[in-house]
């Protein structure tokens, strides 16, 4: 049984839960996190999930996602998934996320991370991931056509591919600005 936190719109933790499954309470917010893993050949670190698990079964996805759940901070979960799924120990203390995406009923922080990881070491969480492998872009709007990968907006992977090697919304140029 996992218990999620529930937030307010303006990400306040209300100090109210709930289960997940349970109907979410009208104007409450929950945190869900990505992480995507790029390698220095600018790669994604995808993953394809079980075939019987509930939603988006046998599709590929983003190196990681799922729910914070209760007392997690955003960062303690994007770690806690990275190890459940993958076995991938990496600290995210000082890390941002690179982007929030306001959903329906909650926050989605999506990390953006440079590392070069042998995926032949990972260890798989049965119970969640089938398959793992590395990507380009061009590779995953192919699978996105075939309908193979989670159907994100192809502008959402375009953004995380540039994101990946860019801090916050302005060229350098735009920094040469005064504020």
């Amino acid at each position: 049984m996992e218990i999620w936190d529930l937030y307010s719109k303006d990400r306040i933790k209300t100090g109210e839960t709930m289960i997940r499954g349970e109907k979410q309470p009208p104007d409450s917010f929950r945190l869900v996190i990505h992480v995507c893993i790029f390698n220095n050949k600018g790669e994604m670190l995808i993953q394809q999930r079980q075939t019987f698990k509930k939603g988006w079964s046998g599709l590929w996805d983003v190196t990681v996602g799922g729910h914070s759940v209760a007392g997690d901070s955003s960062q303690t979960a994007a770690e806690r998934e990275l190890f459940e799924e993958l076995g991938i120990r990496l600290s995210l203390e000082n890390v941002r996320p690179a982007l929030t995406v306001n959903f329906e009923g909650g926050f989605d922080d999506v990390y953006l991370i440079t590392k070069d990881i042998d995926i032949t070491a990972l260890k798989l969480q049965y119970e969640e991931v089938k398959d793992v492998r590395w990507a380009d872009k061009a590779e995953i709007f192919r699978m996105l056509d075939e309908e193979s990968f989670i159907p994100y907006h192809q502008s959402f992977i375009d953004l995380l591919f540039y994101m990946r090697d860019h801090i916050g919304t302005h060229t350098k140029k735009d920094n040469t600005r005064p504020i």
